[in-house]
């Protein structure tokens, strides 16, 4: 016998429109704002320069022009597309010199790289565990760390936020259980700008058996006195099974990439779907990418730059958490209040982050302000007086 369901509507745009009225009245409607003439920490926005305290623009990579320079002679010699997938005719010279770079700088025997860290993590995950495994996630991990891991089809443990003794008596009730276990982190949360502890999960890890996998997406070219991100700032370089880093944050270009073993990086070529399936990025972002690596490695007076200006805000705000942590959420948990502050500061010449549900928990909205190597302690203070007059 046929089963009758409800029909709701028949027609697609008075649904989705429905939808988008009880997000505009729920205050989580979003839209786009173009952004442009991006130099250092100013953009501009509506024809009005503005001080940027919303990108991920760490090291003030983005609008330098030596990355630029590099785009534009890889562009003088060859095409902008890579025309195909790289298994098939993609495959560019650029891009196996990133690939060296990237695993150089991160201290593993290979790199891969993919389109963006979503891609990256998606494609990946899945490719390592399946229905016979078992992953265990934090709790406040990124969205397409979340994703990954449903796509894997393995079966999901979700510890609470940073809780290693939660972790550890997962670990040990499954011992036995399944065939692969890996354990899935970012190592900077995005939203809270928290570090995860690796020094105590890497041993943990290996004590039981598991896998590490750890999204080094805010992490890379930032932490560590050389910038290599958390395995060096935690001291655990070698001992990370897979980690992920993005070249669109610190390093100002676009792009993702996957480090590890040689082994690894083999099977990703083969099994990792978002890699196979896709076609390769422009050669002259490899290129960028490379110039910003470079950068990177040889100015680590940006990163000194960087932390000065975290402390400065953070400790303008008083907002615990990482001392020099450049991801500074400042918390008031009602969306549309969230919203008015935001776009307080935004009169007053301040582009800040307002991060709303889906993207934090109910009842957790907050403004998150990033810094730059390029804001000016004079920057900071407008911002701070901003802040405080709200």
């Amino acid at each position: 016998m046929a089963v009758e369901c409800e029909v709701v509507s028949a027609d697609l745009n008075e649904a989705l429109a429905a939808e988008l009225d009880r997000l505009s009245g729920a205050g989580l409607l979003r839209t786009l704002r173009p952004v442009s003439g991006r130099q250092g920490a100013r953009v501009r926005v509506d024809g009005r320069e503005m001080l940027d305290f919303s990108s991920n623009d760490y090291l003030a990579l983005a609008g330098d022009p030596r990355v630029a320079a590099a785009a534009t002679a890889a562009l003088a010699s060859g095409p902008l597309g890579a025309g195909a997938a790289r298994l098939i005719s993609g495959d560019h010279p650029l891009h196996e010199a990133l690939e060296r770079a990237l695993a150089d700088y991160k201290r593993t025997e290979a790199a891969l790289l993919f389109g963006s860290g979503y891609l990256a993590n998606i494609g990946t995950i899945p490719a390592l565990v399946g229905p016979r495994d078992v992953i265990y996630a934090d709790r406040l991990n990124h969205a397409s760390l979340i994703d990954g891991c449903r796509l894997s089809r393995a079966e999901v443990r979700t510890f609470a936020h940073n809780d290693m003794a939660a972790l550890a008596d997962m670990l040990a009730a499954d011992r036995g259980r399944f065939r692969r276990r890996l354990i899935v982190v970012d190592s900077v949360f995005s939203m809270d700008g928290d570090l995860a502890p690796l020094c105590e999960l890497v041993p943990l890890a290996r004590a039981y058996d598991a896998w590490t996998y750890v999204d080094d997406a805010h992490a890379t070219g930032v932490l560590g006195q050389g910038g290599r991100g958390s395995a060096e700032h935690w001291a655990v370089e070698g001992q990370i099974d897979v980690i992920m880093g993005t070249l669109g944050k610190a390093l100002g270009t676009a792009g993702a990439f996957i480090a590890g073993s040689r082994t690894l990086i083999d099977y990703l070529t083969n099994r990792a779907r978002a890699f196979v399936y896709t076609t390769a990025s422009p050669p002259a972002i490899a290129a960028a990418a490379l110039e910003a690596l470079r950068i990177a490695t040889t100015e680590p007076e940006r990163r000194t730059r960087l932390r000065a200006a975290a402390r400065r805000l953070r400790s303008g705000l008083g907002i615990d958490g990482p001392n020099d942590g450049h991801i500074i959420p400042i918390p008031f948990g009602d969306a549309d209040r969230t919203m008015r502050v935001a776009a307080a500061l935004n009169d007053q010449g301040f582009l800040v982050g307002a991060i709303r549900p889906p993207t934090v928990p109910d009842g957790t909205s907050r403004l998150r302000l990033t810094v730059s190597a390029a804001h000016e302690p004079a920057d900071i203070d407008a911002l701070l007086t901003a802040v405080k007059s709200l």
